[in-house]
């Protein structure tokens, strides 16, 4: 909204065109990098690379707490964010359209 109202509806064309590339981007590699951290707790959890109790599986342990939420909640949400800035720019496309600065 502050963007439309002070330099006008091409700024947040440009915004918006902004916000889902990134937002898509950043989704995708937060929903794959989940999942790798996942597959590889389960991959050393069949015996590679010393199998449970080792240092690998600790480490792929902590790896699986960030994973988690990466794939599950994080990644997800972004979607809804694209979603709630292209609803709101389209609430107050008239306003912008009739005040801006510039």
């Amino acid at each position: 909204v502050v963007t439309g109202l002070i330099l006008g509806a091409e700024a947040v064309v440009g915004l918006l065109g902004g916000v889902t590339v990134t937002g898509f981007v950043v989704a995708v590699f937060m929903a794959n990098a989940g999942g790798a951290w996942d597959n590889a707790k389960k991959y050393i959890e069949g015996g590679h690379h010393g199998g449970k109790g080792s240092e690998c599986h600790k480490a792929a342990v902590i790896g699986d707490t960030v994973g988690d939420p990466f794939k599950d909640t994080s990644g997800p949400s972004l979607n809804i964010l694209i979603k709630l800035c292209s609803t709101v720019s389209i609430v107050f496309s008239g306003l912008i359209t009739t005040v801006h600065l510039f």
